[in-house]
């Protein structure tokens, strides 16, 4: 198969919502649909002994909440589909907000009984301004819930969408009986029972044939017949172009933990998604039928094995083919670097791959030479936009709770910074370190992996910080500089990479500098100086 076709018949995209929507969940089931894995697993169950596919890291299992995007690949009606599971929780947003770089489009999943949620608001914003395509998948029909009519009115007003339903529930909660797929014109019929993978389809081209009140009952039938009336009336007719644009998002409805709705949204999405899209970076738009190779790193992850202490950062594709042994120009380092065993994900399983194609993660082994925002080419000079760093809003000293183990958790804080799930400043004053963090469960997530992937165990104090600012001066050596550095010594610190920062410890503070300090810049993200 030429690499264009190969190009073609790949589909990136992230999966994302608030807390506990079913997104794990969801991911599970489009596994299981796809063939990838014979049991689904539950995100948290005391019954089930399966975890989740997507949450391999300890500390996820005992939580029931994803901490880290998880790359999943799997095929599916000749079509290579990449799966990012995204942490849903607040606290681990910015790994979020970075692996929405690296998706062609995304399912936003809601839960019927809660709607649109703080966190869903904030991703789809992120998804709105980036343009990037969104099918909406209200999850757990099962249960008793809000109004369907009702639900999508909340996602067009809080989410600022415009939807059209592309499958539509027959009943809900106790009534729940099944899904009508508007887009293949069939009925799901739903028995309840989760351990069958796959419900009983029956289609239906017309809903005005007697077939319809004998599956499911007069009334209902009659119910339906009025609300698809009404979705032909107020709602748009599917558009592709519009989906794709960003302009118009199709709406599933579906039960995930009952495997129900969702071979209907897999079959939709291989259908109407986007195959790779063309990315813009600092010197100009790379399409992904390009045969040069480009990529970004968007995600770092230590100890994907703890047994072997190794170190993965996360490449997306974005043109061209990515190949073993070949060497490829690591453009911030301005060096050539060859990988020898390039892999593919499935979850924390990976295989080593020879070629690798546009669209596709590809994990490579590295030892300290990326950070994230990090760009391969064959040779050109050019760099990915868009990929966010954030100012910590959580600071804490970090202290050593096992003096033996000194070195441990000094790679161990090292390595776990790479990742960008926080940030590390040595203070000026007595060399003492700080963790900037955007939320403050890192903190435990931090404490945990470093006992359980390092061996080393550490203690926290609180730090009383408002804000990280990076620090640029004009120049350095006049009487200004030096009397910011003077008054403000004990908030002064250093980075990873050797930065000035001024750890504010409030806004009026941050006010005062800028105004009394002209030719002092303060940034609020970190960049390379």
């Amino acid at each position: 198969m030429d690499f264009r076709k190969e190009i073609e018949r790949r589909r990136t995209f992230g999966i994302i919502s608030h807390p506990d929507a079913g997104k794990t969940t969801l991911t599970e089931k489009l596994l299981l649909f796809g063939g990838a894995i014979q049991e689904a697993g539950a995100v948290k169950s005391n019954k089930i002994k399966k975890g989740a596919t997507s949450d391999f890291m300890e500390i996820e299992r005992q939580r029931g909440i994803s901490v880290s995007t998880s790359v999943l690949a799997f095929h599916y009606k000749d079509k290579k589909i990449n799966i990012l599971d995204t942490p849903g929780h607040k606290d681990f947003a910015e790994d979020t907000f970075r692996t929405l770089t690296a998706v062609d489009s995304v399912i936003v999943v809601i839960d019927v009984a809660k709607g649109v949620e703080e966190q869903t608001e904030k991703l789809v914003s992120v998804c709105r301004m980036r343009h990037i395509p969104i099918i909406v998948f209200i999850n757990k029909l099962d249960r008793e819930g809000k109004d369907a009519f009702d639900l999508m009115d909340e996602v067009e007003k809080k989410l600022g969408l415009s939807v059209t339903p592309l499958s539509f529930p027959i009943g809900m909660g106790y009534d729940f009986q099944g899904i009508y797929n508007i887009w293949e014109k069939n009925i799901n019929l739903f028995s309840g029972d989760s351990r069958k993978n796959i419900e009983e389809t029956i289609a239906i081209s017309d809903l005005n044939h007697p077939d319809l009140d004998q599956l499911i009952g007069a009334a209902p039938a009659s119910r339906l017949r009025e609300e698809l009336d009404l979705i032909q009336e107020v709602y748009p007719p599917f558009d592709r172009d519009a989906y794709l644009e960003g302009r118009l998002q199709p709406v599933f409805f579906g039960s995930a933990l009952n495997n129900f709705g969702v071979r209907e949204l897999l079959d939709c999405f291989i259908d109407i998604a986007p195959p790779p899209r063309p990315k813009e970076s600092d010197t100009r738009v790379v399409d992904p039928q390009e045969g040069k190779m480009t990529g970004f790193v968007f995600k770092i992850h230590a100890n994907m094995d703890p047994k072997h202490r190794d170190r993965l950062a996360f490449v997306k594709i974005v043109s061209g083919t990515f190949e073993r042994n070949r060497p490829y120009i690591h453009v911030r380092q301005q060096k050539a670097l060859k990988f020898s065993s390039p892999n593919a994900f499935f979850a924390e399983k990976k295989e080593v791959v020879d070629v690798s194609y546009a669209g596709d993660i590809v994990g490579l082994h590295d030892t300290g030479n990326f950070k994230i925002g990090d760009t391969l080419t064959e040779g050109e000079q050019l760099n990915f936009r868009g990929i966010p760093s954030f100012s910590p809003e959580h600071f804490r000293y970090i202290n050593n709770a096992d003096p033996l183990k000194a070195k441990q958790l000094e790679k161990g804080i090292d390595q776990l910074m790479d990742e960008g799930v926080a940030q590390l400043f040595t203070l000026e004053m007595n060399g003492r370190k700080v963790i900037g963090t955007v939320g403050a469960l890192q903190y435990e997530v931090i404490q945990y992996r470093l006992e359980h992937e390092y061996g080393a165990k550490c203690t926290y104090e609180n730090f009383p910080a408002y804000k990280a600012c990076w620090v640029k001066a004009d120049d350095p050596k006049n009487e200004e500089f030096k009397e910011f550095s003077r008054i403000k010594h004990k908030f002064l610190a250093t980075d990873k990479f050797g930065q000035l920062v001024f750890l504010a410890d409030s806004a009026f503070s941050v006010q005062m500098t800028q105004d009394k300090y002209p030719s002092v810049k303060l940034r609020f993200t970190s960049e390379e100086i």
